[in-house]
C-alpha cells in the first residue's frame, strides 16, 4: 500500500478513516513535534523519531482503535491526522484522543473525523459512551467537539496547563443512545 492508494473504511465527502499504518510513522511523528501539538496535549519535550518508531510497533499490536484521517477536497486522500479510541472493555465506553496536522486544521476536518470516529465506536465497537479530556483555553477544540456530537460532562480544576499558565481540563462524552444524524456505518449497511 502507498500513500496514494490508502484503504479508506469510512468517509463523508471531504473526510475518511482508513487504517492506521506504520508506513507513516515518520508523517505522525512530524506532526506530533509540532509546538501547537505539545501544548493542546500537555506534553513538554519532542520524541526522537526512533523513540517514535519503537512506539509504534507496540501501538499497531495494541488494542486501541486507531485510524488514519484523511482529507479527500484535493481529489485524492491525503493523510492529515490520526484518531484513537481507548477501550474499556469491561464497561463498553473509551477514550477519545484526535490529533490532526497543522494545514488540516480550522476547516471542519477535526468534527467530520470526530462524527466518523463517534459512528464507528457506536456502530461497530458497540460502545455505549465515548470520553474526552480537552484543557480549557482550547476553544477550538472544545467546538469541533460540540459539532461532533460530544457534550461537556465536567472540568478537572486546575488539571492542565496552557502556554504555561495552569488551566482546568474539560471532560466531554457522548453517547450511543444521543448520537444521531447521518452515519456513515449505516449507509454501508443499507441494502
Amino acid at each position: 500500500m502507498t500513500s496514494s492508494d490508502p484503504v479508506l473504511w469510512l468517509g463523508t465527502g471531504t473526510c475518511a478513516l482508513g487504517p492506521y499504518r506504520s508506513d507513516l510513522v515518520e508523517t505522525y511523528w512530524r506532526w506530533e513535534q509540532e509546538p501547537s501539538l505539545l501544548v493542546g496535549y500537555g506534553r513538554q519535550g519532542p520524541e526522537s523519531l526512533e523513540a517514535r518508531t519503537e512506539g509504534m510497533a507496540h501501538q499497531v499490536r495494541g488494542e486501541n482503535i486507531r485510524f488514519t484521517v484523511y482529507d479527500l477536497a484535493g481529489g485524492s486522500p491525503a493523510p492529515v491526522g490520526v484518531s484513537t479510541l481507548l477501550p474499556d472493555h469491561g464497561v463498553r465506553t473509551a477514550e477519545f484522543v484526535i490529533m490532526l496536522a497543522r494545514e488540516a486544521r480550522g476547516r471542519g476536518l477535526g468534527s467530520e473525523a470526530t462524527r466518523l470516529t463517534l459512528d464507528y465506536a457506536f456502530h461497530v465497537t458497540n460502545l455505549r459512551m465515548v470520553w474526552l479530556k480537552v484543557l480549557a483555553p482550547n476553544a477550538a477544540g472544545i467546538n469541533a467537539y460540540a459539532k461532533a456530537g460530544f457534550r461537556k460532562a465536567g472540568t478537572l480544576r486546575r488539571a492542565g496547563y496552557w502556554l504555561g499558565q495552569v488551566c482546568d481540563e474539560v471532560i466531554m462524552d457522548a453517547l450511543a443512545s444521543e448520537f444521531g444524524g447521518p452515519s456513515a456505518v449505516k449507509d454501508l449497511m443499507a441494502p
